[in-house]
């Protein structure tokens, strides 16, 4: 046993529903999400300051977050393309949320001095929905008629928030109906004096860093992923038969989730190529390459070859993004942090890149 963290001390929906909010969430309409009802509350509390029995576990908190959301657009836009799009579509999100509140957030201004509008800004919100987003534990509530059809599934948890991330580490997470304490149980000892970690699941960088703000490295989880536009980027532009294999490959779930490895490039990866490589005598065998199967030698090789050539764009890529990021450190020293971060990324991507081109290496010797 790692925590066992009593209910009492669990920040949920509950809590806002019993606290000065409740009445004003219960009567607003239409209902409000669990998450709009845990942010306001946030930003409530952090504005009591001494005031707020939560204060102890408020000064915990980190006072800025490194996700996306929270990235200079400068930064953002030097992310891996698949993760800068995820990032985008992230910002806009928040910003919509926060927008489509803030008639909620009026109504809460018989309960403060100060005008809403100073209080409830986009920087407090975002403070509070990262703080949400990137440390609650996944807590299942009965579903209450005050609140929006959304999942109630988050609560947060005091010191138990502070466990950090290590992708080796197994643990068992969940609320114990029978002791009514959120429990933490790790399948292996821990040494004295040594930091304990928990695993926040098997995530790669891009999802670690879209959602908890932090690079994990040497992490087994962490790939390299292939866009469509970079997958068929060295591919013949006469081939007659290229739309109907795309095709294919999306009718059967094959054009996403491509990706480069520690291992190489992934199973899916090959046999998408494999598949776009087919010559025209050998299109009607395309159902025999998604079961794994071999069409001919001369298909293996051209898929590894346009493999090694989309491994080697990548390496490239990443040099540039690197050199990149280390000229703009010099210059912009106030990004220095988010731009580590970033680096941070960039490196663990080209230390996959390069151990999946010494495999590719290995795998072309068969065919020479």
């Amino acid at each position: 046993m790692i925590v066992s963290l009593p209910e009492s001390c669990l920040l949920t929906t509950d809590t806002v529903i019993r606290s000065y909010l409740g009445t004003y969430v219960t009567k607003w309409k239409p209902p409000p999400s669990p998450l709009l009802a845990l942010c306001s509350f946030l930003v409530s509390e952090k504005h009591a300051g001494d005031q707020s029995p939560w204060k102890p576990y408020l000064e915990t908190l980190p006072k800025t977050y490194t996700c996306p959301v929270c990235l200079e657009p400068k930064v953002v836009n030097l992310l891996p393309r698949p993760l800068r799009a995820k990032a985008q579509e992230q910002r806009a999100h928040v910003q919509e949320f926060f927008t489509s509140s803030r008639d909620f957030f009026s109504s809460l201004q018989p309960l403060f001095s100060e005008a809403v509008e100073s209080i409830f800004t986009y920087s407090a919100f975002l403070w509070a929905w990262c703080t949400v987003n990137t440390r609650a534990v996944y807590l299942r509530h009965r579903q209450l008629g005050c609140f929006s059809a959304e999942p109630d599934t988050c609560a947060l948890a005091p010191y138990l928030d502070l466990l950090n991330h290590s992708p080796g580490v197994q643990v068992k997470a969940a609320f114990n109906e029978e002791t009514r304490c959120y429990e933490i149980i790790a399948a292996s000892s821990c040494r004295k004096h040594e930091e304990v970690f928990i695993c926040y699941g098997p995530h790669d960088n891009h999802r670690l860093l879209l959602e908890y703000g932090f690079v994990s490295t040497r992490n087994p989880h962490a790939c390299v992923y292939v866009s469509r536009d970079v997958l068929v980027k060295y591919l013949p532009s006469t081939d007659k038969q290229m739309n109907k294999k795309i095709a294919i490959l999306k009718d059967h779930g094959f054009i996403e989730n491509l990706t480069f490895g520690w291992d190489g490039p992934s199973w899916r990866l090959l046999t998408a190529l494999k598949l776009l490589c087919l010559e025209a005598g050998e299109f009607t065998c395309w159902k025999k390459v998604l079961l794994g199967e071999i069409i001919s030698d001369t298909n293996e090789k051209t898929s590894l070859d346009i493999t090694r050539k989309i491994c080697c764009y990548f390496i490239e890529e990443s040099n540039a993004m690197l050199q990149k990021v280390s000229h703009m450190k010099d210059k912009e020293v106030a990004l220095v942090n988010q731009l580590t971060l970033v680096e941070t990324l960039w490196t663990e991507e080209l230390k996959i890149l390069q151990a999946s081109a010494a495999i590719l290496s290995n795998l072309q010797t068969t065919f020479t």
